[in-house]
């Protein structure tokens, strides 16, 4: 059975330092990257620019970022497989990737992949930055808790801090990136409950429209394959057939 925790007046112990947070931009248009460059810059980021997908799966994998921006039209390795990549070497950092109007298909595949945002080519100043302090928002909240109050949802040896965006396994901290939390503490919050791909596309990611359910399906797999202690025979989120998933209610 899934419990709620509640504790409160905990000691605040946290130590605040201010320093700039890091962002790898992956982009072979040099006006495009530079651009990108100067408004992270207002955004207090110190960034690195590199205009190759293999230099950018490289950087990605040898230093820690706290956001990517990463363009789908690379030499030596598209945006995509980058993002794979990155992905399946459980690189957590948010991931926003660039793309033309027309590529609708590899809007799919790089939110497929495990790339949390997309910010379509020609785009503004006011929405590259809301969109970048919306992913990282997301996912440095679980550096610091302003509140007193911490929401803990537990089911067997899984453990979900709410406020801090934790997940613990057997005591052991997994790292999930900003989507697969969201994913997981929405259907833990309710247990039982079936959603549908359309359903958790809109709640997770806010788009509305046909076309991205198999991004969906991606990070769920991604997902179980964190949490679940057997892939074949899920214990935590279960497939409702015909309709979609929903997390186990009777552990």
């Amino acid at each position: 059975m899934i419990a709620n925790k509640t504790t409160s007046n905990l000691p605040l112990t946290t130590k605040i330092f201010m320093s700039k947070k890091r962002a790898l931009i992956v982009e072979d248009d040099p006006k495009i990257a530079e651009l990108v460059a100067i408004h992270l810059k207002d955004l207090m980021f110190k960034t690195v620019i590199v205009g190759d997908g293999m230099q950018g799966l490289q950087q990605g994998l040898e230093r820690s970022y706290d956001l990517i921006v990463l363009d789908i039209m690379l030499p030596s390795m598209d945006g995509i497989e980058v993002c794979r990549q990155l992905r399946s070497n459980d690189v957590i950092s948010p991931i926003i990737m660039l793309t033309a109007k027309s590529e609708e298909i590899d809007k799919v595949l790089g939110l497929e992949t495990g790339a949390d945002d997309y910010i379509t080519k020609p785009f503004s100043v006011r929405e590259l930055q809301a969109r970048v302090k919306a992913v990282v928002r997301r996912s440095n909240s679980n550096k610091q808790d302003h509140s007193q109050n911490t929401i803990i949802l537990t089911a067997g040896e899984l453990s979900i801090d709410l406020d801090r965006r934790i997940v613990t396994k057997d005591n052991q901290r997994l790292d999930l990136t900003p989507k697969e939390f969201d994913l997981l503490s929405l259907m833990a919050s309710k247990p039982g409950k079936s959603f549908n791909r359309q359903e958790l596309l809109n709640l997770v990611w806010g788009y509305d429209f046909v076309g991205f359910e198999h991004t969906v399906n991606s990070h769920i797999n991604r997902l179980r394959a964190k949490i679940e202690p057997d892939m074949t025979n899920p214990i935590y989120i279960l497939t409702t057939w015909g309709y979609g998933y929903r997390f186990n209610e009777s552990i």
